[in-house]
C-alpha cells in the first residue's frame, strides 16, 4: 500500500488523484487531519485514515500495513522539524520500504531561510537508514497565480527578485513526479531536483500576466526592506512577509533555478509552460 500525507492538501489531493490513474484504489491510503474531508476519495474505495504530524499517537495507525509513504512537507513553518522527524520515526518502526519527501530545490546547498527545516529533514531520513526519496520540488506557478488580485487591481507586481530566473512549475507537474515514483520501481536513495524546464523572471511574468489581463501590468523591483514593508502593509504577518521576501532575494542570486530536467524526465512529458499556468489563472 502505497500512503499520501496531507492529502486534502493542494499538493497532496493532487498526487491521490495521480496514483489513482496508475495503481487500484485498494493499494493507495491518505493520512488526514479531517477524516470527513477526505469522503470522496473513501467513497472512490480509498482507505482514509487520521495522521496528524502534531500528534504522534495517530502515525502508527495512519502508517501500519503501508510500504511506501510520500511525506509532504507541513505547512507549520518553525515546527517543521519535529513534525517530519516523528513520521521519519513511525515509519521506520513500522517498516516502511520507502519514504519518500517533498523537499525544497537544491536542499542541501540552499540558502533560503526556507531550506534550515528541509535540510533537517532530509538529514534526519538518512539517518534512519529507510529507503528515501528526495523530491526537491522548486517554486510553484500557483505562488504567483494565485494571488494576481493586487497587480490587477494596481497595474503592477512587486517584489525583490530583480532578474533572477524562476524554474517554477505546476503543483499538477511536481504531483504527477511524486505519483511516479511512487508507483515506479528503482528510486530507492535517488534525489530529484525538480523545477520548470523554462525559467522566467518577474518581468517576463508581468508581460505574461499583461497578455492575460489586457491591459499592462509592470514588474517593480523593490529593496528588500521597502519589500517587506509593502508585505507586511497588505496586512501580513511579520514572519511570513520576512520568508516570501528571503525567497525573492534568493530568486535574485539564482536559487530558484535550475537545468537538472529531472522534473521533465519523471513525468514524461514537458513542464507546463508560463503561458499556460497565466492562462489557467485567468480562467477561474
Amino acid at each position: 500500500m502505497i500512503l499520501v500525507t496531507a492529502a486534502t492538501g493542494k499538493l497532496g489531493r493532487l498526487v491521490a488523484e495521480e496514483l489513482l490513474k496508475k495503481v487500484p484504489a485498494r493499494q493507495v491510503v491518505v493520512g488526514v487531519r479531517s477524516p470527513e474531508k477526505a469522503s470522496e476519495l473513501a467513497a472512490r474505495g480509498v482507505q482514509v485514515r487520521k495522521l496528524d504530524y502534531s500528534q504522534p499517537e495517530t502515525l502508527g495507525p495512519a502508517l501500519a500495513g503501508v510500504e511506501k509513504v510520500l511525506l509532504i512537507s507541513s505547512n507549520e513553518v518553525g515546527q517543521r522539524a519535529v513534525q517530519h522527524q516523528a513520521v521519519v520515526d513511525a515509519a521506520k518502526k513500522a517498516g516502511v520500504r520507502l519514504l519518500a519527501y517533498t523537499s525544497i530545490l537544491h536542499g542541501d546547498r540552499s540558502r533560503l531561510a526556507l531550506a534550515g527545516e528541509h535540510k533537517a529533514t532530509e538529514e534526519a531520513i538518512r539517518a534512519s537508514g529507510l529507503p528515501f526519496v528526495l523530491l526537491r520540488n522548486g517554486w510553484y506557478f500557483e505562488n504567483y497565480t494565485e494571488n494576481l488580485g493586487p497587480a490587477l487591481t494596481h497595474g503592477a507586481l512587486v517584489g525583490s527578485a530583480g532578474a533572477g530566473r524562476i524554474a517554477a512549475a505546476t503543483r499538477a507537474d511536481y504531483a504527477a513526479a511524486a505519483a511516479a515514483v511512487l508507483a515506479g520501481a528503482g528510486h530507492e536513495n535517488k534525489v530529484y531536483e525538480l523545477a520548470g524546464d523554462s525559467p522566467f523572471t518577474m518581468s517576463e511574468l508581468a508581460a505574461e500576466v499583461s497578455r492575460g489581463a489586457g491591459k499592462a501590468i509592470a514588474y517593480n523591483d523593490l529593496p528588500r526592506q521597502q519589500y517587506l514593508g509593502v508585505l507586511v502593509g497588505a496586512g501580513l504577518p511579520g514572519p511570513y512577509a520576512e520568508i516570501l521576501v528571503d525567497a525573492d532575494v534568493g530568486a535574485s542570486q539564482g536559487e530558484l533555478d535550475d537545468a537538472s530536467g529531472d522534473l521533465r524526465r519523471l513525468i514524461g512529458r514537458p513542464t507546463t509552460p508560463l503561458a499556460d499556468a497565466v492562462a489557467v489563472a485567468f480562467k477561474r
